[in-house]
């Protein structure tokens, strides 16, 4: 039975499955992402995770169409040489390159995680059908991908629909790729954290200080929480609204786990948005939360191979070095 591998690799778990061309996830594998600065000790980690998800399908590399992986970013694309900004085990590692001596397949697809996203939702998720998409992800960082016309949208260096780049609040907080009032640096959910217990906000029940601490706490009506997390959804629904004026789009899929934090920030959001989204047109995108959640950079990854004439490339293409700064 042909299948593909699709894989995601971010700073906190690798995730592997064995995926059919009815996007069936046949197995699955996920382990946490080895820390420390060796190369070798996070491929062989990713290696023995992409192992037990072929076992578990009773699947042999023979039998793959493809590998395609969703990746934190920065990368040089489409070859593949990744830079994890939260992995210092890999700076310009050639991922691309081992995975295919690895497997002994082509085509093998990287890209960052934050298109795989936004393919898995427009491929299997809350966009199917959609012809213009934004797909996005609010979590440790924030980051996008485009659909338009139906098909993935790259960009010249692979970095279209970095929206977590957006400027937001022009006089504010300063943010890691150099600027200040990024959407990042205000709606991430490490920095909207930070900034709730700089004002003092401390997590009840004996919660961890994270986003999902804060999110409790605004459930049971604690101001601090609830003032920084509509200050989240507020930048996000902005950048939202410059989007849909700028691209026509038909939809918005957001996903990340800190997007689900709850009426506050979603409220937030859909105000921000209305308030900025003037013409009609804008005003009539969706904006939704998406369906996949953690499997949406799977899927989207899979998707690269097995439906490659909307959302695959060309991996023999000239190659460009990243632009600006340093991507989620």
């Amino acid at each position: 039975m042909a299948v593909v591998l699709a894989v995601d690799v971010g700073g906190t778990k690798l995730a592997a499955a064995v995926v059919d061309r009815g996007a069936r996830i046949l197995s699955r594998a996920k382990v946490l992402s080895p820390s420390g600065t060796d190369p070798e000790v996070l491929y062989e980690a990713l290696i023995a995770c992409c192992a037990a998800a072929l076992r578990g399908a009773d699947s042999l590399p023979g039998d793959l169409e493809g590998v395609g992986v969703s990746c934190a970013g920065p990368m040089v694309w489409p070859a593949g040489e990744v830079s994890p900004l939260n992995m210092p085990a890999w700076r310009g590692f050639p991922l691309r390159e081992r995975l295919v001596r690895e497997f002994e397949v082509e085509p093998v697809r990287i890209h960052n995680d934050a298109v795989g996203i936004a393919v898995g939702e427009h491929w299997k998720g809350a966009g199917v059908g959609t012809q213009d998409l934004l797909g996005m992800t609010v979590s440790t960082g924030v980051g996008g991908g485009l659909i338009l016309d139906g098909r993935l949208y790259h960009g010249i260096s692979g970095n279209a629909g970095h929206i977590g780049h957006i400027i937001v609040e022009p006089d504010g907080p300063p943010c890691a790729c150099g600027g200040h009032g990024c959407v990042e640096a205000i709606a991430a959910g490490p920095n909207t954290v930070r900034r709730a217990l700089a004002e003092g906000w401390r997590p009840s029940g004996g919660m961890d200080p994270d986003g999902i601490g804060l999110a409790a706490s605004a459930a049971t009506g604690d101001p601090i929480a609830i003032r920084n997390l509509e200050r989240a959804g507020r930048a996000v629904g902005i950048a939202l609204a410059s989007c849909a004026h700028l691209l026509d789009l038909e939809m918005v899929a957001i996903d990340g786990g800190f997007s689900r934090s709850g009426p506050p920030f979603w409220d937030a959001l859909r105000q921000a948005f209305a308030t900025h989204a003037r013409m009609q047109f804008a005003a009539a995108c969706q904006i939704v939360l998406g369906k996949l959640g953690a499997d949406a950079p799977l899927l989207g990854a899979a998707a690269f191979i097995l439906d490659a004439e909307r959302y695959g490339w060309d991996v023999a293409t000239p190659t460009l070095p990243p632009l600006g700064g340093p991507p989620d």
